[in-house]
Order: C-alpha cells, then structure tokens, then sequence
C-alpha cells in the first residue's frame, strides 16, 4: 500500500522534475581533550568527548540570555521606602482649606512635607526572569565549547590541588604556566572544596580564582582568560547540562 502510495506521488510531479530528499547532517566526529596532571601540567591521557558537548557552534544571543537570566536571579530586590499609605500618622487634614492665605494642604504624609512618604519609591519585587531549560544547558555546552576551540578549556586530573595553602606558592604555579593577572587571569574549577588551593587563591585574587561546581555559572566561563577544570567536575556538568540532547522519538503504536 505505501509502495504504491509513492507511486502515485511520483506520477503527480511534473516531467523532468525528482522529489526532494532531505541530505542527512554530516556526523562530527568525537573530539579529544588532553588531561594534564596539576600543577605540574604533564600531561597523562586523553578524553574524548562528544561534539555536541565541546564542539558546538558560537551562538552569542544563547550565552547573552544565559548570562542575563544568570544576573537577573542574583538581584535580591530588597530595596524598600514607605509610600503615602505606609507612612503612620492620621488622616486628618493638617490645616482648613480656605482662611488660612497658605497653599492648600492634606494630611501629613503628603510626600511634599518632611516625614512624609516617598513618591512611587521602590518596593521589595522579585527580578528573576524564566528560561527553559533545555536553552539554559545549550548555553552552558556553547560556553563549554567556545573555550575549547580557542584553547582555553585546560583539563586536570582529579587531585588539583597544591601542598601549601601559600599565596607566593600559588603565584609561581600561574606566572610559570602563564594563567596569571599579566596573562587574563584564570577560573579553577573542582568537583570539591580544596582547603590549600582555595586558600591560596583567596590571598592571591589578583592572579585568579577558585570555586566548585555548584558554584560556577555561565558567566563565569566566559569571564576570565581560561578554565581550568577538573575531569570529574568536567563530567558532572556536561551531564547536568544534557536535557536538550535527550530526545526521544515517538513511534507508531499498532
């Protein structure tokens, strides 16, 4: 029946003309990332990733949306002043409103008079916007992405972390690998809190900075000159950031 289905469309198209086949993506093949012992940087192994974690196309109004719903959550909105009605005292009218050869007058929480309201002042609100999901990690893989085309994606060992929580210490390791304030900073990321690398860094501000993964944002991917990150930790958030590639085809039911 479908055979001849297609038969039938066939015969419908005009002489000389063939119907069109929709050409299959080309397949990207995986890519690999060197995994380097901390903070010796000698390299170990390889990891191979799949295109669509590390090899994902720029897509800057994905990270924008990302960036401002990033900063958007971080707003607390606390700011407060007391309106006209918020304002305690009567209602009652401080002076007549003729005799008197003085401008007309209500109550004393007039925002004209001192201790009086604030005109549309600001008020607690919420500043967090919405956005889904699956745009959300999209943004996170680009960002991802963006730094390892550019070499800047730098891949550690799982044990990052250094013997003296000394911030000298700490700035010999970044002047010597190039990651310090002269060369764009840097962002270390691990899967844990690491006493003596976290320590250091927190001393040494200047040359970079420290958090773990539940920490980190988009944004912060994109701040700094380079990442430097944690296999585990690497792992983790590709696979926390993966709901958009987990699609499932429907199929007829018979």
């Amino acid at each position: 029946m479908a055979t001849e289905t297609q038969l039938s469309a066939l015969n419908l198209l005009p002489p000389g003309t063939y119907p069109l086949t929709r050409r299959p993506a080309p397949v990207v093949p995986d890519v690999l990332a060197t995994v380097y012992r901390f903070p010796t940087m000698e390299p170990t192994r390889f990891a191979q990733y799949s295109a669509s974690h590390l090899h994902l196309p720029l897509r800057r109004d994905i990270l924008h949306r990302a960036v401002i719903f990033e900063g958007d959550a971080t707003r607390k909105g606390t700011a407060s002043t007391k309106w006209r009605d918020d304002v305690r005292g009567s209602g009652r009218k401080v002076r007549p409103q003729k005799g008197t050869g003085r401008a007309r007058l209500g109550d004393k929480n007039n925002p004209m008079l001192r201790g009086g309201g604030v005109v549309f002042g600001p008020h607690p609100r919420d500043f967090s916007t919405k956005l889904p999901r699956k745009i959300y990690d999209l943004a996170w893989r680009t960002a991802l992405s963006y730094r390892y085309r550019r070499g800047e994606l730098i891949v550690v060992e799982n044990d990052a972390d250094i013997e003296l929580a000394e911030p000298r210490w700490i700035t010999k390791i970044m002047e010597r690998n190039h990651w310090g304030n002269a060369d764009g900073r840097s962002l270390i990321v691990t899967k844990e809190w690491k006493y003596n690398l976290f320590e250091a860094l927190a001393l040494a501000g200047r040359e970079g900075r420290a958090k773990t993964q539940e920490d980190v944002d988009v944004k912060d991917i994109l701040e700094l000159g380079r990442i430097i990150i944690e296999k585990r930790a690497l792992d983790s958030i590709l696979k926390s950031h993966s709901s958009d590639l987990n699609r499932t085809v429907p199929s007829a039911v018979y």
